[in-house]
């Protein structure tokens, strides 16, 4: 049975929608419908304490609209003097009631389809996202007569998308020996350490300088 609510902007509308709402959460008792929406779009705003029961419903149906609309809103305000509910009613035939846009239905096909195609496409850039990682590298020369400035140079002549040389120092080795360990910083998915070492350091020109190299220390960053 259709129930009307009329003149919702009045007090005495408000009244009335008060004493339906006794011992109720929703018009329809305790689910949210269309029915609610209806009527909330009549009630101009929160009647506060004067109508308890109107206030505690009306501030139940905006919780729910805004999780249904969570953009921040820029707040906005409206002319003119509001039209009665019951002038709304008799505007909209009431066998439309299923053709509603109801807010809380069922998706469409057309809508899960464009969620799919985003939640792939955020996969999709998370899989192209890659890691990067810390490499200490120890750089050895062939004696005591290397010139470890050149070695150094050869070592930081090495240029590739996704690497990045960092600090370096000189370390003893024994028999006034001494080596180069250095820092690098590498993208994962762009640059192998085994590679940088055997296709770039230890084959000329650098192997004049570079006798061997050694990863000392690999850390995911």
């Amino acid at each position: 049975m259709a129930i009307t609510f009329s003149d919702l902007h009045t007090e005495s509308g408000l009244k009335s929608l008060d004493d339906f709402l006794s011992g109720k959460s929703y018009i329809a008792r305790d689910k949210l419908t269309k029915d609610d929406i209806k009527v909330y779009a009549a009630v101009l705003k929160n009647p506060g304490d004067s109508f308890p029961n109107v206030s505690q419903w009306y501030n139940c149906v905006s919780s729910h609209l805004a999780t249904s609309f969570p953009g921040k809103a820029v707040g906005v305000g409206l002319g003119g003097n509001a039209a009665p509910a019951e002038s709304a009613q008799t505007e909209a035939p009431a066998a439309d009631d299923d053709d509603d846009l109801d807010l809380f239905g069922d998706e469409t096909e057309e809508e899960k389809k464009a969620a799919e195609e985003r939640e792939a496409s955020k996969k999709s850039a998370k899989k192209k996202e890659s890691g990067k990682s810390s490499v200490l590298l120890d750089v050895k020369p062939w004696d005591d007569e290397t010139d470890m400035k050149k070695l150094e140079e050869a070592v930081r002549s090495v240029e590739m998308p996704g690497l990045l040389w960092g600090a370096s120092k000189l370390a003893a080795v024994g028999y006034g020996i001494k080596k180069l360990q250095i820092m690098l910083t590498i993208v994962d998915d762009l640059v192998s350490v085994d590679n940088l070492i055997e296709d770039y350091l230890t084959v000329e020109p650098r192997n004049e300088y570079i006798q061997s190299c050694d990863i000392v220390a690999f850390n995911k960053i």
